[in-house]
């Protein structure tokens, strides 16, 4: 027979439980966020490059395991796996999808419409259909852009500095990169303008970058230009190593070049691009709708200098560009 104060105590504990129920409910962590990274090459160079990104959103109290996952798939620089990368990412249906580059963010947005996309870019967003405008993106993409317009007198300029007699430049084109046709003829305007006569390769398949590199040696020129392509960047050894065969100087987009051995590099700083698409991830997971968020401006910019690959070379940079260069390696 149970007692009237053992009944008591019983029935007060488990009214206790009931009226802690809702707060213990509160109490308990949401379901992680899952966030899936589409990457253009591998691993390897993937995760270093990208680094930024990642730390950015742990400051912001995004703490991976705990309450975000994030998925990482890489396109080993295949745009043939670019149709299956994007499917298999929206089949998972993540809370957000971070396209590391314009064409892989087109090809996500080809299959959705509603999941979250964040991307960062080197070509015109609005020209390239990513959003409708850059104020207000009015679909389920947003991210950072930097205008191909700022850069391309500024790379000319670094060849003329660094070589004042040069007359003829090279310049390759991935065909099938995100608004590659303006910035061809925005480079062939300008490099008219400030009095080179631009050779430019496009290409559609990596085997024709090295032939190309070799058949400017032979027309004589050293200083080539490399615009930004998904194909090239995780492949970006194999192009230094054909280019130093050759004795081409290359003047590329991204400071990972430069850290592969390419002699110069100017472009927007990638880190500030990857931690302002934290910040624009962060206001997503959080709710706020990609399609109200402004697409956002890169505008600090760094010049990168491989001094030992200039010396394989027998090429002596300027004084003048050394000591304005944000990063040197000797």
């Amino acid at each position: 027979m149970v007692r009237p104060a053992v009944k008591r105590r019983a029935l007060l504990g488990a009214l206790g439980l009931a009226a802690a129920l809702p707060w213990l409910a509160a109490a308990q962590p949401a379901r992680p966020m899952l966030v899936i990274v589409l990457f253009t090459g591998d691993s390897e160079d993937d995760e270093p490059a990208t680094r930024s990104f990642f730390d950015q959103m742990r400051r912001l109290g995004w703490i991976e395991d705990q309450n975000i996952v994030y998925e990482r798939i890489f396109g080993k620089g295949m745009r043939a796996y670019l149709e299956g990368l994007a499917r298999s990412a929206v089949s998972r249906t993540p809370d957000l999808i971070f396209a590391s580059v314009a064409s892989i963010a087109l090809a996500v947005l080809e299959e959705t419409g509603s999941i979250p996309v964040v991307f960062m870019t080197s070509s015109d967003p609005v020209a390239g259909g990513l959003v409708a405008s850059l104020a207000r993106p009015g679909r389920n993409a947003t991210g950072t852009f930097q205008p191909p317009g700022d850069v391309a007198p500024k790379r000319l300029e670094l060849i003329r500095e660094t070589f004042p007699r040069a007359t003829r430049i090279g310049a390759v084109f991935d065909r099938r990169a995100a608004g590659i046709q303006q910035q061809k003829e925005l480079y062939q305007a300008t490099a008219a303008r400030m009095g080179f006569d631009l050779h430019a390769v496009e290409f559609t398949n990596f085997e024709v970058v090295p032939k190309a590199l070799a058949r400017f040696r032979k027309d004589k020129i050293t200083a080539v230009l490399v615009a930004g392509s998904l194909t090239l960047f995780p492949r970006r050894r194999e192009v230094v190593n054909a280019a130093m065969r050759n004795g081409i100087v290359l003047l590329t987009t991204r400071a990972d070049w430069v850290e592969s051995g390419a002699v110069l590099s100017y472009g927007a700083e990638v880190a500030e691009a990857l931690r302002r698409c934290a910040r624009i991830s962060d206001r997503i997971l959080k709710g706020a709708p990609a399609a109200s968020i402004p697409v956002e401006e890169v505008t600090k910019f760094e010049l990168a200098v491989n001094l030992r690959s200039a010396q394989a070379l027998a090429i002596d940079i300027p004084k003048p560009v050394i000591e304005r260069a944000d990063r040197v390696i000797k």
